[in-house]
């Protein structure tokens, strides 16, 4: 008996990942083996990435705030240390906004801290 081959399905995950590398350059388009070598290594960067974006965000809230605690005569650890005695309940990304946005919000919490 001959043997059985499943390629139906086979047809199906190659043409999933070739449509996942639509739009690469060159043979990463659709040479299958140089296809699924790109679409693995970039699901694997988009996976990083999104870990490492968060910590984007986070680095540049904490840099706006302390410039804006600055302006106001407090350094961050200061200002962030007095915040969470005051029982202020403020994330650093609305902070970070309000500092951006609307510096006057942003004064009147550090000056309710001081």
């Amino acid at each position: 008996m001959p043997r059985s081959v499943n390629s139906v399905a086979k047809r199906a995950r190659r043409k999933k990942v070739l449509k996942q590398a639509k739009g690469y350059f060159g043979r990463r388009k659709n040479v299958w083996t140089v296809a699924k070598n790109a679409v693995d290594k970039a699901m694997l960067y988009a996976y990083r990435d999104r870990k490492a974006k968060k910590r984007n965000f986070r680095s540049l809230w904490i840099m706006r705030i302390n410039a804006a605690a600055r302006q106001e005569g407090l350094s961050y650890s200061q200002f962030m240390g007095k915040l969470k005695t005051s029982d202020i309940g403020l994330n650093r990304k609305v902070l970070a906004d309000l500092a951006m946005n609307s510096p006057e919000a942003f004064k009147a919490i550090v000056e309710k801290v001081k």
